[in-house]
């Protein structure tokens, strides 16, 4: 398994200078290699192949406006023109957007493999720097002198700070079986309601920083473009996002660690993240909420330590159906946050039983190893959670 351990790093002022070159031109072979792809496509109607982009370079590289490029190491802007390469594949598949081209303003990175990097003793030696990028380790645990990264990526945030992420090949790290499977329903109000009755709350960390947020982006706006005032500004502001991106992303973690240390089978909803946060009346509540990276943590970390995570389709009718008796209703509206089965009489919290209907769901493709789909059209209907209504009753059929 594929493993990535990001760390804190501190290059020094000659190192820096060094590498933000290399981010510069890394940022331009992307976009002009992007720009001559799009030119190839749209103008003549040829579709553009690694080994295209490659010569390409070699021909950047020989014009004499672009010499520059040979002042930085090679093997960071032939990995340039492979993530395109892959960003391509992952555009046609359907699985990302079109590529976009690059800012100076954004988070800048460089990607370094085996031929361009040494490793020894724990130290990092990369290509066209004299000494060792010092860093700053996070796990006891791990010898370093034995770690055997294959790519190293150096990157800035736009707050200023260096990391870097060492990519290193682990073997899997099964859990001791616990016997227990958990039906997991994501919310707004409370992140995840289990199917035993727990809740784990949802922090808001956006609106809890909302008003410094609003504080440092009020004070970028009274300063001058262009002004060293008004870049300092963008720093704070930078920094006051990552603040509440790293108390996210810390509180996710610790949630979907502690779900795949419990539990041996874990299901959730399949959620259309990127259709609901079109609404614009819930958008900024579900970023907050981080649904996409909680169901990618638990992806691969139920894959490390041999749990398995069950994805129930987004049209299955959880919050309808009665977890007792399977009585499925005509209508539910989001308001109605309790409600009682007209057939047996149980009264149910929406988010509980959504969550033993996905547990039991659950248990159902595990056992048959069939799929929980809707009877109906699996389109989109609408930027918000939207629930199917059958003509039938009871669960649907396997």
């Amino acid at each position: 398994m594929r493993t990535a351990y990001k760390v804190r790093a501190y290059p020094t002022a000659e190192q820096a200078a060094m590498l933000n070159r290399t981010f510069g031109c890394v940022r331009l072979v992307w976009n002009k290699t992007l720009a001559w792809r799009h030119h190839r496509y749209h103008v003549d109607g040829a579709k553009t192949s690694y080994a295209q982009t490659d010569r390409y370079l070699t021909d950047l590289k020989r014009d004499p406006e672009f010499g520059f490029l040979f002042d930085v190491s090679s093997v960071p802007l032939q990995q340039t023109l492979r993530h395109q390469y892959t960003a391509f594949v992952n555009f046609f598949a359907g699985r990302a957007r079109y590529p976009r081209f690059k800012s100076r303003h954004s988070k800048q990175s460089a990607t370094y493999t085996r031929s361009a990097f040494r490793w020894k003793d724990g130290r990092l030696f990369l290509a066209k720097l004299d000494a060792p990028v010092e860093f700053v380790w996070s796990w006891p645990d791990v010898d370093l002198a034995t770690l055997d990264p294959t790519t190293v990526t150096l990157s800035r945030d736009p707050d200023g700070r260096w990391y870097a992420s060492f990519a290193v090949e682990t073997a899997d790290e099964p859990a001791p079986a616990t016997g227990q499977a958990i039906g997991v329903d994501l919310g707004v109000k409370d992140l995840a309601v289990l199917s035993s009755g727990e809740r784990i709350a949802n922090p808001r960390h956006l609106k809890h920083r909302a008003k410094s947020l609003a504080r440092y982006q009020r004070r970028m706006a009274r300063k001058q473009r262009g002004s060293n005032n008004r870049t300092k500004a963008k720093t704070k502001v930078a920094r006051a996002h990552a603040k509440v991106r790293n108390a996210r992303a810390d509180f996710l973690h610790r949630a979907s660690a502690r779900l795949v240390r419990d539990y041996d089978l874990i299901m959730i909803e399949d959620l259309a993240v990127k259709n609901m946060v079109r609404n614009r009346c819930l958008a900024r509540v579900i970023s907050d909420c981080g649904w996409g990276e909680f169901r990618r943590q638990l992806e691969y970390k139920t894959a490390k330590h041999g749990r398995h995570l069950i994805v129930i389709d987004r049209w299955y009718p959880s919050s309808k159906t009665c977890s007792a008796c399977g009585h499925l209703l005509a209508e539910l509206s989001l308001n109605t946050r309790t409600w009682q089965c007209p057939s047996c009489g149980t009264r149910h919290d929406r988010d509980v039983n959504a969550a033993k209907n996905i547990l039991a769901a659950g248990q159902a493709v595990s056992a048959c190893g069939a799929d929980v789909r809707h009877s109906g059209s699996s389109r989109v209907r609408s930027a918000v959670k939207q629930e199917t209504s059958p003509a039938r009753v009871g669960l649907p059929l396997l």
